[in-house]
């Protein structure tokens, strides 16, 4: 072994009897440390996250000591996929104004929500989510999942959302220009419940980024390793996934490394 490394014998012998060092037992430490939190984490954590929760548990340490410890463990954050939805308008009728303007960090919860819509491959066929994002928390508060793209699915989140905040008159909720969101159903909703429409600017995805943002990870951190049989089984991944996970515990950082449920309680309520 020595001769194909081209180590000395006295050399191998030296580093065999060399103690370990202070320094090495706390990077062997932090090491396991490290694998728990990104296993917890459902192996999607990356290098912020990990060095958030190191912290919070009371361990000092700098990022960049963190990322050479991933390195030697071979961890990594999963990265968001560059896809995003699509709805397509077809009439000009029941186009709104763009109101939100990209102001997507209100004060307050039930102030401003965006609203989308994406699909999902199932063997099955596709299916279809859509949702409503509280701007202030990033909070999934609205979803609706359908085999079809219609305004049923789209106004199913947002009543859902609605029942669930009951938000004051005048909420601003922001789509983009789909005919599922310019829909007569859709707008007499809005209006009978005193809710401001806002919408993108045609073609403009980044008018809507943060919907199109949480779709991106949803996709990224859902992702099966083959497609979903069932649109029953993707139903229960989705569902899991908003409720259980990226709601209640799923560190978010805009929310400073809080999770949105976590950010609304340490914030007034409206």
């Amino acid at each position: 072994m020595c001769r194909v490394l081209e180590v000395s014998k006295a050399g191998y012998y030296k580093w065999r009897g060399r103690k370990e060092t202070a320094h090495s037992k706390k990077d062997a430490a932090l090491r396991l440390q490290i694998l728990s939190i990104h296993k917890d984490s459902r192996r999607i954590y990356g290098c912020p996250r990990i060095h958030f929760e190191l912290h919070k548990s009371g361990v000092r340490i700098s990022r960049n000591r963190v990322a050479r410890l991933m390195r030697m463990e071979a961890i990594k954050g999963k990265k968001r996929s560059q896809s995003r939805a699509k709805t397509i308008s077809t009439l000009s009728e029941g186009i709104a104004d763009n109101i939100l303007n990209r102001r997507f960090n209100p004060s307050l919860p039930n102030r401003a929500w965006v609203a989308d819509i994406t699909n999902l491959p199932t063997k099955e066929g596709w299916l279809y989510l859509a949702t409503v994002i509280d701007l202030f928390s990033r909070r999934v508060v609205g979803w609706a999942m359908s085999k079809y793209i219609d305004a049923e699915l789209v106004l199913a989140a947002l009543q859902m959302a609605v029942k669930a905040r009951r938000p004051d008159v005048g909420l601003l909720v922001h789509t983009d220009r789909g005919s599922q969101y310019s829909s007569r159903e859709h707008r007499a909703y809005i209006a009978a419940n005193g809710i401001v429409a806002s919408m993108s600017r045609k073609g403009n995805c980044w008018d809507n980024a943060v919907a199109e943002s949480f779709f991106s990870t949803l996709k990224v951190e859902t992702k099966p390793k083959h497609v979903w049989a069932t649109r029953s089984e993707a139903r229960s991944m989705i569902f899991e996934y908003i409720e259980v996970w990226y709601n209640r515990k799923r560190r978010h950082s805009s929310n400073q490394y809080l999770s949105p449920a976590e950010f609304e309680a340490t914030r007034p309520v409206a």
